[in-house]
């Protein structure tokens, strides 16, 4: 189970202005009421964190790192330049000290494979091998883990045949019966399941002008959704972190690397909201 942490600026999308106060403090908000589910039911996950996210909020994404897997969502989330695939990473682990392994791309955002792997990355999960109209069209690649010019990829899980995506909207959409049951499908067919959501989805965003079908659900009831969702799949698994999955179900080691020398300056806004 993995979250993409970052500021919420999907109502920009939609011709809605939001301060980057707003974003950061809804992003925050979510990020504590996720916290307190996930670690109510003592489950390891990944967090996909944006550097600027995580420059506003250091001290609690520290300490998320002590029992969680922080990973990269690079640098910012509405743009995006291949610097900062680096840059984020180096961020990520100034904050944190401890090494960062993944990268998820915003929005599952394309970007060519050699910079993953330049930027000193050992896994990416920026892949929904399904059909998502105005998004993408992944139906020709894998469903499960595979090697794009030796970079290993975690796709998001669909279901077996019909490639049915089970990621954040169908959560939120379908019958909680049927998303239950197409998971234990997908988890009993490849061996593993890789599920993804956003910390902004637990908190209160019904006041944002966002399409229904992406706010169904939200704050309270997403909650109590999500944590049904745990504990029914414990009952099937194990949760743990991704790169502690693929360490050892693949003995899957850090990219080597010749760590470069770089003037990390500050591109984001450092001043930390009250927390």
């Amino acid at each position: 189970m993995s979250f993409d942490v970052e500021e919420f600026d999907m109502p920009l999308e939609y011709n809605q202005h939001l301060s980057i106060e707003e974003q950061m403090e809804t992003g925050f908000k979510g990020l504590q009421a996720t916290m307190a589910i996930i670690n109510g039911a003592d489950t390891s996950c990944t967090f996909f964190t944006t550097a600027n996210f995580a420059s506003w909020y250091p001290d609690s994404i520290r300490l998320i790192s002590r029992k969680h897997e922080i990973a990269s969502h690079t640098f910012f989330h509405s743009r995006y330049k291949t610097e900062d695939l680096l840059q984020s990473r180096l961020e990520l682990e100034d904050i944190t000290n401890q090494p960062v392994y993944g990268l998820r791309m915003p929005r599952l955002k394309k970007v060519p494979m050699a910079d993953v792997i330049a930027a000193g990355y050992s896994y990416d999960s920026s892949v929904n091998p399904t059909w998502i109209p105005g998004r993408y069209n992944d139906l020709h690649l894998p469903r499960t883990t595979y090697l794009d010019q030796n970079m290993l990829r975690i796709p998001a899980s669909v279901s077996p045949r019909l490639r049915i995506p089970l990621f954040w909207l169908a959560f939120k959409n379908m019958p909680y019966s049927l998303f239950k049951s197409l998971a234990i499908k997908a988890l009993n067919k490849d061996g593993y399941l890789c599920l993804y959501f956003h910390p902004w989805e637990f908190t209160d965003i019904w006041e944002f002008e966002i399409p229904g079908y992406a706010k169904r659900w939200s704050g309270e009831k997403m909650q109590q959704r999500l944590y049904r969702l745990i504990k029914d799949l414990k009952l099937e698994g194990d949760f743990t972190t991704m790169w502690d999955m693929l360490s050892t179900t693949r003995s899957l080691q850090p990219r080597q690397i010749n760590q470069p020398t770089v003037d990390l300056q500050k591109t984001a806004q450092t001043a930390p909201l009250a927390k």
